[in-house]
């Protein structure tokens, strides 16, 4: 079984995988008579293959347990996958570079702040929704359309916190 310990989320450390989301860190622009911050362009949407289109979702999701073990991750081949914490919910990231399959040396595992939410790029390997401490809610932006947009892929992981 590969064991990791999450690591705080950073933009560098997670750059092989996809964008940190975060306004503290991001600029802005001013819209709406100066009463918007507009925080553009956080995260890139990838819609891939014929057929494509960015869906807008919310996911409620249960808390889990740490050590949280896992026996697979699952990547979408087609499109890029958001997660946006709406009440600031700490989660879980577990994340391996895309390919048809994984090499364990190369599974990472990070836990948000809680302000923090991830675009996974295309083909990016990664945990389910792994939420700390309370029932979560999350804007999800990710591909809908025509082909098979989800690969599940076997691999033993326990996740601990440091």
């Amino acid at each position: 079984m590969l064991e990791l310990t999450a690591q705080p989320l950073s933009e560098e450390a997670f750059a092989p995988f996809g964008e940190v989301i975060d306004s503290r860190v991001a600029d802005y622009f001013h819209i709406n008579g100066g009463r918007t911050r507009r925080y553009h362009d956080l995260a890139r949407v990838e819609t891939l293959g014929k057929g494509g289109q960015a869906l807008i979702s919310i996911f409620v999701s249960q808390p889990v347990e740490v050590p949280l073990t896992l026996d697979f991750l699952e990547r979408h081949p087609l499109g890029s996958q958001a997660f946006m914490p709406l009440h600031e919910e700490r989660f879980l990231v577990v994340v391996a570079p895309p390919g048809e399959a994984i090499e364990p040396a190369n599974v990472r595992a990070f836990v948000t702040d809680g302000r923090q939410g991830v675009n996974y790029r295309a083909g990016t390997w990664h945990a389910i929704q792994s939420v700390l401490e309370r029932e979560g809610e999350f804007l999800v932006v990710d591909r809908g359309g025509p082909g098979d947009n989800c690969d599940e892929y076997p691999l033993a992981v326990r996740i601990s916190l440091p």
